[in-house]
């Protein structure tokens, strides 16, 4: 029996490196350490616990509000919501402020992938020298260095391989200065060799349930293949920094790096271990199902213990650390819905209240999707599945689990709804004959009113940054709610999905559009077909509320483009994994983030704080070739022992 990796939460793992940031890692030890040595990491106790803190690792990124906030904002899949600040505002680049390396959170990465990686290197220096630690569990900790090197050469360019000590060696000084190595370097030297051999030396099934193997390793290294050809080629004069010619240390070309992208991707889907497919993509995202056969990699977390979990298990006041407070941005605030008390004159009641189910959690409404996002992206809502499979679509009622004891409030057109009914409802199109005015059915969110419709609806053309189709795939799930509301408040206990399996033929797909030689069978348009059949078949309605047995494979092949291009990749990929905090890298990596990212509608646009404003107007972003790279965090630089104009040169260009 296979058992759950469990991970205890201690002031630990503080190792001094760069810029002594400190850092609390999640480590299997009971006894608070102050510092990881490498005494400690020369027996089984202290690699195991090195180990598990790096799976704890992930926690502080995967799942974290502001972390999806910087894979999110300013691309053709985020904007900024109602109810954001500069965290939020400053990375959309659309005039309504300016990124700031010591505010805007983009030392997500940087600031958790440095302990990471110098925990993992002490793992493997120090661990290999017992002599008794297998191979496997060292292909962990190689695992996690690349994972977290290849984090950041996407976010900041080229990154520092001396901590202190040497190039991927441990470090435990004190050491204030760092130097950084260029990308063609954090791939050939970090990134490259720790996957390949993680790749040879993983298990095929992991040792523990979440575990890493050869899978999970194999996806990383064929996308670390495709990121870099990218790179190589260069087909839009990104700037890149520090500054180094496009060219492989190794003497590769672009077309021999998609090439064994395409190929370590192929013989992951044909020799997937464990892992496959789930039959529908409901089956993927649907909470009762966490921790399928296409999860690869996970950040986790428990329901049972707040210590386990990592976060709040009850309320929590800001959403900070490892809390799993994502699915909060990208929830539109429902609890504003009103309805009524009387069928002759509009006495409100609140009729969707807050509840810790998968609909719905804890509304901050940071992330607002444009309106293409429901008129071109998700523009087939009847044979696709995925975007009822995304987004909740209909806010039903709940109010007796909150105590109101009324069987029956009256609702748009004053007909009656009961609990389970239909309050609010996002329409699949835009249709004649809405009335917003909200003259007599004051709905309160701006929702409009339809003759003989109990529901209040919205129609695409007028989603605003105040209300829209929450992300439903990110939502909580607790199985303590009994008959009341639960602990909406409190930090989501699921796993926080890192990679999936399916993404591996997005990956061969990509590689063969760029020209990779492609086995029979598995052409970019076979690949994607895959994934389109998937998406045509259904097990459950979400807006609905029922179940529904349906197959719309055919239909969907068959409007499948005779010859796929990125375009197509990059819409398919957005269908799929919408709101995960994938879209920024996907857009940097094939440079297409200015074309997709500079213009968007949206409705509200006047006055955010204004629900009666359904007027749509189109925003611009400025965004330039230098906004590729992140900046490198303040406090990062403010640590360091350098002069002003050495941390200018340290600092990406711009910023």
């Amino acid at each position: 029996m296979k058992k759950y990796i469990k991970i205890k939460t201690c002031i630990s793992a503080a190792i001094l490196l760069l810029v002594l940031f400190g850092c609390t890692n999640d480590i299997l030890d009971e006894k608070p350490r102050a510092i990881f040595t490498p005494d400690y990491f020369s027996t089984p106790e202290g690699v195991m616990g090195g180990i598990t803190s790096m799976y704890g690792h992930l926690r502080y990124m995967y799942g974290n509000g502001y972390f999806l906030n910087v894979g999110q904002i300013a691309t053709d899949e985020s904007t900024w919501g109602q109810n954001s600040d500069g965290n939020i505002k400053n990375l959309d680049y659309s005039g309504v402020g300016i990124i700031n390396p010591a505010t805007s959170n983009t030392g997500a990465v940087w600031n958790n992938a440095f302990p990471n990686i110098n925990t993992a290197s002490g793992v493997i220096e120090n661990g290999t020298a017992i002599g008794i630690i297998s191979p496997a569990l060292i292909a962990e900790a190689r695992f996690f260095r690349a994972f977290d090197y290849f984090l950041l050469v996407q976010t900041y360019g080229g990154v520092p391989l001396d901590l202190g000590a040497g190039e991927l060696k441990f470090n435990s000084s004190t050491s204030r200065y760092s130097v950084r190595n260029t990308v063609p370097e954090v791939y050939s030297k970090a990134i490259f060799p720790d996957l390949i051999k993680a790749v040879a030396d993983l298990p095929v099934a992991g040792r523990v349930t979440g575990g890493l193997t050869k899978t999970t390793a194999r996806l990383f290294l064929a996308k670390a293949y495709l990121t870099f050809g990218w790179w190589l080629q260069n087909p839009k004069n990104i700037p890149t920094y520090p500054a180094a010619d496009r060219k492989d240390l190794d003497g590769h070309d672009a077309a021999w790096y998609f090439q064994q992208a395409y190929d370590v991707a192929v013989t992951a889907i044909n020799d997937p271990g464990d892992f496959g497919l789930q039959p529908t993509f409901y089956e993927v995202n649907v909470a009762t199902k966490d921790r399928n056969k296409e999860m690869l990699l996970y950040a986790d977390h428990t329901q049972s213990s707040a210590i386990y979990n990592g976060g709040d298990l009850s309320y929590s006041g800001g959403g900070f650390s490892t809390d799993y407070f994502a699915g909060w941005f990208e929830q539109f605030n429902y609890t504003g819905v009103r309805s009524s008390t009387s069928k002759t004159i509009w006495l409100s009641v609140s009729s969707v209240q807050r509840e810790a189910v998968q609909s719905l959690g804890r509304p901050w409404t940071m992330l607002a999707p444009p309106i293409e996002v429901f008129k071109n992206t998700f523009a087939d809502k009847t044979n696709d599945s995925r975007y009822d499979g995304t987004f909740t679509t209909s806010y039903r009622g709940n109010w007796a689990k909150a105590g109101i004891t009324a069987a029956t409030l009256y609702n748009a057109n004053f007909l009656p709804i009961a609990n389970g009914d239909p309050v609010v409802t996002f329409l699949d199109t835009d249709v004649s004959g809405v009335d917003y005015s909200n003259a007599v059915y004051n709905s309160s969110i701006g929702a409009g009113v339809l003759p003989g419709r109990a529901d209040f609806v919205i129609e695409p053309g007028v989603i605003s940054r105040i209300c829209y189709p929450g992300n439903w795939k990110l939502g909580p799930y607790r199985t303590d709610n009994g008959t009341g509301l639960g602990s909406p408040n409190g930090s989501s206990t699921r796993p926080f999905p890192v990679a999936k399996f399916s993404e591996l033929y997005f990956i061969a797909a990509e590689a063969a559009v760029k020209g990779a030689i492609v086995q029979g069978g598995k052409t970019a348009r076979d690949l994607i077909n895959v994934i389109r059949a998937r998406a045509g078949k259904w097990s459950f309605n979400n807006k609905a509320n029922v179940a529904q047995v349906q197959d719309n494979s055919a239909a969907l092949v068959a409007a499948t483009p005779a010859v796929i291009d990125i375009n197509y990749i990059l819409a398919e990929r957005s269908r799929e994994y919408f709101g995960e905090g994938y879209r920024w890298y996907d857009l940097t990596r094939t440079q297409n983030w200015i074309e997709y990212g500079n213009s968007f509608t949206i409705a509200g646009a006047t006055n955010p704080n204004d629900w009666k404003d359904h007027s749509v107007k189109i925003f611009t972003r400025t965004i330039t070739a230098k906004d590729y790279l992140r900046p490198i965090p303040t406090s990062q630089l403010d640590g360091m022992e350098m002069s002003a104009d050495e941390k200018v040169k340290y600092q990406n260009p711009g910023y």
